[in-house]
């Protein structure tokens, strides 16, 4: 019995070390490291190509201390959270011959209907991605 209640705290608290990572965007989406190098961007629920990058600038920043002219490079498209299970993620890193990800040459200048790995756009750039509805007072 002892062994068990140890199992289930040591479950619980690396699941709430997970969650206390997690980083949830002014759009609402969720941001979580997947390990050193990789995070993912988990939707709160449109999912536009756009928006992926708009969160996972401001994970960069807020989270990582990226400056606005640092890249962030697609390392996974979308597929299944590997960090809460969800079923849309997509997978981002800021090192990507961390994790075996070679950029493409052509740079991000417009967003694509896809995602594809090596994809890459500035901090700033991805930031410009970011839609905020209306200020109310």
């Amino acid at each position: 019995m002892l062994r068990h209640a140890c199992f289930l705290t040591a479950l619980t608290l690396t699941g709430l070390s997970t969650q206390a990572d997690a980083l949830t965007t002014r759009m609402g989406d969720r941001v979580l490291p997947v390990n050193d190098a990789v995070f993912e961007v988990i939707p709160r629920g449109k999912q536009r190509v756009g928006d992926f990058w708009c969160a996972a600038s401001e994970y960069a920043r807020r989270a990582l201390g990226a400056g606005w002219n640092d890249r962030i490079y697609l390392v996974r498209g979308r597929g299944p959270s590997v960090t809460t299970g969800r079923k849309t993620a997509v997978q981002f890193s800021l090192t990507p011959e961390a994790v075996g990800v070679t950029p493409l040459e052509n740079e991000l200048t417009t967003i694509r209907t896809g995602l594809k790995v090596g994809d890459n756009m500035t901090v700033n750039q991805g930031n410009s991605y970011c839609e905020f509805g209306p200020v109310r007072p």
